[in-house]
């Protein structure tokens, strides 16, 4: 584990391995942590680095204004990486391809692992589902003040219901039960989950500068690979639609029976999907 300074920021991350460099970036309801199987197989023929994006796992808290995009680049222009093949899970796919349009000539490869786009407006009925499940767990008045940072206290009771609630409808699937996980994968998930919460929730606001990369799929010049678990919500299975249709090229690997984090859920058939695509 190390600590890196990029564009006045500490970032958290791990290195292994030589070769071609591959960036692993971790969904929004995780940290660099859901990569460890991946991380210490693909450092076999790659140099691998994955890193905390701001707010999340050992790196600094987000503040200000945040573009994460440009953040994952300026780590690697910390680390000296002139070129690299990203993995994105989740919100982690969605900035790979706001840096690949960026800077297309430093994004040599893309895998996109249930990602979600910049820009995009979810399905008013999945969004209707998510802030249902998270009101049932914790009472909409103290939901409020937590996201609009107001609350004198946080109930630890209310992180813990708020990450359960979250990894059961994306970790698991909104079809699913978490029984469709093994222990240690379901244990593991809730663990990053809450750790998000607490430090979203006790850390200053900030705001994300966005870029609308929904027009510009077809711009994307990398070869890219959409991985999807199909227990995965319904609206990021469309998103895997638009990316195989409209990303020039796009290969396509659907994973039955498995939710939003194939990388943890799925580790091995995760793992050799993205060997033989970085090969």
């Amino acid at each position: 584990m190390g600590m890196i300074e990029a564009d006045g920021v500490r970032f958290g991350y791990d290195e292994a391995g030589e070769g071609p460099a591959v960036v692993l970036l971790h969904a929004g309801l995780a940290d660099r942590r859901m990569w460890d199987h991946q991380f210490t197989a693909l450092a076999e023929r790659h140099r691998v680095i994955r890193y905390d994006r701001r707010g999340h796992g050992d790196s600094a808290a987000a503040e200000g204004s945040v573009s994460h995009h440009r953040d994952l680049l300026a780590v690697m222009d910390a680390l000296g990486v002139d070129q690299a093949a990203l993995v994105g899970s989740s919100m982690g796919g969605a900035y790979s391809l706001d840096a690949a349009l960026a800077a297309p000539g430093r994004v040599s490869r893309i895998a996109l692992v249930g990602a979600g786009l910049s820009g995009h407006e979810w399905p008013a009925d999945m969004a209707a589902e998510m802030w249902a499940t998270l009101r049932a767990a914790v009472p909409p008045e103290r939901l409020e003040r937590y996201q609009a940072h107001t609350a004198e206290r946080i109930d630890e009771a209310d992180v813990a219901a708020a990450a359960e609630a979250n990894a059961r409808y994306f970790v698991v699937g909104p079809h699913r039960t978490p029984d469709a996980l093994d222990e240690q994968t379901w244990l593991a998930a809730r663990e990053m989950c809450e750790l998000v919460y607490r430090r979203a929730w006790n850390g200053p606001e900030w705001t994300e500068d966005i870029p609308d990369t929904r027009h510009h799929l077809a711009e994307i010049s990398a070869p890219t690979l959409v991985l999807i678990g199909l227990a995965d919500a319904s609206g990021l299975l469309d998103l895997a639609d638009l990316f195989t249709t409209t990303i020039p090229g796009a290969r396509r690997l659907d994973l039955p029976d498995t939710g939003h984090l194939p990388p943890m859920e799925r580790p091995a058939e995760t793992t050799k999907a993205l060997l033989d695509f970085l090969a």
